[in-house]
């Protein structure tokens, strides 16, 4: 389960577009970032993704990757000319097939061989005929699905929706919200040239005139019990109001935002209907990693938490840079892993009731991230040097390590007094067990 919406220029605050995600998964998968070069790779080289293994590109582009960390793909990332995407898991009527490309190689394929949206949506269109999608995307249990995606860059963006091989695309045009089910109806740009035929074919509608693609291959239930309808609605609902006003404090706002029936609970009742997801529930994951892109045709500036549990999280600057210091190489999975684990740490702590000192702690994190994004805006004016932003940044996410390092220790001594119904302490019990967490 996820969230993922852009704000094109003519609707933000300063010009940039503004793309944003929440990544939904199992609560113990780690979500980790690294970022790979650009690189040239020998002639009828072969490529391993996720399952199955397809020709490599001559060249691939640096990119950074925001991911599961036993998946080739990625959940969310940009490459080295701004090209953001990110997916969602949506379920419809089409067979899901046991192996293929996951939604998640196929983000990363087009980041690494594409530079515009236009030229992402041509490629994962023309990857998902080749080699169709499919295969197992769950951490400790099976979960299966199709995909649908949010491609941006500084001038454009598009949504693309998949049900099995078949697909339909539309231009975005101010802002765009996408969630875990199809959204896409009678009006779109571009379509798999069988859409409409296979639909008329299964008895899905009557006609062409009444072809709705959400309507026709969504499948009602499980697309139900996602809850992405009401997701969908909040984080469209917010951008809507903040028209003109858009920036990365409005994005991280989103993210962080919770249900009602939630808000103030999040900690101790689960949260399906909250862009913040939180697990504990029967039915939904948990958010495991959120990201920010702020966009323009001189610089793209982001914002990651490297940790799970938006609202809680810190939101901390990353240019996209050679040899940048604070993000992880792919030959670190392992220390990618622990910055991921750390930071889990003390959310399991807060779940556990142990962390009394919890308000302060926001409002050091509230005071980090203003000043933060105060210089950040600084620079960004001044057109700062690539080693004056490698200072700032390695500062900022050094503050916030010795944050959480502080109130993991003033707190991991204090007894465990876990709060909500029975269900949910014992969801988190098993999943703190199974972390390797008492």
């Amino acid at each position: 389960m996820c969230d993922t919406m852009v704000a094109m220029g003519e609707v933000s605050r300063d010009g940039r577009v503004y793309f944003a995600k929440n990544s939904d998964r199992q609560p113990n998968e780690p979500h980790i970032i690294i970022q790979v070069p650009r690189r040239q790779h020998p002639k009828g080289a072969r490529l391993r993704c996720t399952y199955i293994e397809i020709e490599q590109s001559p060249e691939t582009y640096a990119v950074l990757l925001l991911k599961p960390s036993w998946i080739w793909g990625c959940e969310m990332g940009a490459n080295e000319f701004g090209l953001n995407i990110g997916n969602e898991a949506v379920f419809t009527r089409e067979k899901y097939e046991p192996a293929g490309l996951l939604g998640m190689d196929l983000i990363r394929l087009a980041l690494e061989r594409c530079r515009t949206s236009q030229e992402a949506l041509e490629l994962i269109i023309d990857l998902l005929q080749k080699y169709g999608q499919g295969g197992n995307c769950g951490y400790e249990k099976p979960f299966t699905y199709h995909n649908s995606f949010l491609i941006a860059d500084p001038r454009e963006a598009w949504v693309l929706e998949t049900a099995g091989k078949y697909w339909a695309a539309e231009k975005v045009r101010d802002i765009r919200t996408i969630s875990n089910g199809l959204t896409i109806g009678s009006h779109y740009n571009r379509s798999h040239p069988d859409l409409i035929k296979h639909a008329l074919e299964k008895g899905w509608c009557k006609s062409e005139e009444e072809f709705n693609f959400a309507r026709c291959y969504k499948d009602k239930l499980f697309t139900y019990f996602s809850g992405s309808g009401q997701r969908c609605s909040c984080s469209q609902q917010v951008l809507e109001a903040e028209k003109g006003k858009i920036d990365a404090a409005v994005m991280m706002q989103v993210l962080r935002s919770h249900h009602p029936s939630v808000q103030g609970r999040q900690f101790r009742q689960a949260g399906l209907k909250s862009v913040c997801m939180h697990g504990g529930g029967i039915i939904g994951d948990h958010t495991t990693g959120s990201y920010v892109a702020c966009l323009s045709d001189k610089n793209h500036l982001y914002w990651v938490t490297g940790a799970s549990t938006p609202c809680l999280a810190m939101f901390k600057p990353l240019w996209f840079m050679e040899k940048n210091p604070v993000v992880f190489g792919e030959d670190q999975q392992q220390e990618a892993i622990s910055y991921w684990q750390l930071r889990e740490r003390f959310h399991r702590m807060v779940i556990n009731g142990q962390v009394t000192n919890l308000e302060s702690y926001y409002e050091k994190r509230d005071q980090l991230e203003k000043s933060w994004q105060e210089t950040a805006a600084q620079l960004d004016a001044e057109s700062a040097s690539d080693s004056t932003r490698i200072e700032f940044m390695t500062e900022a996410w050094r503050q916030e390590a010795e944050v959480i390092q502080k109130y993991i220790a003033e707190n991991q001594n204090k007894p465990i007094r876990r709060r909500g119904n029975p269900y949910f302490r014992s969801y988190w019990r098993r999943q703190t067990q199974r972390l390797g967490r008492t």
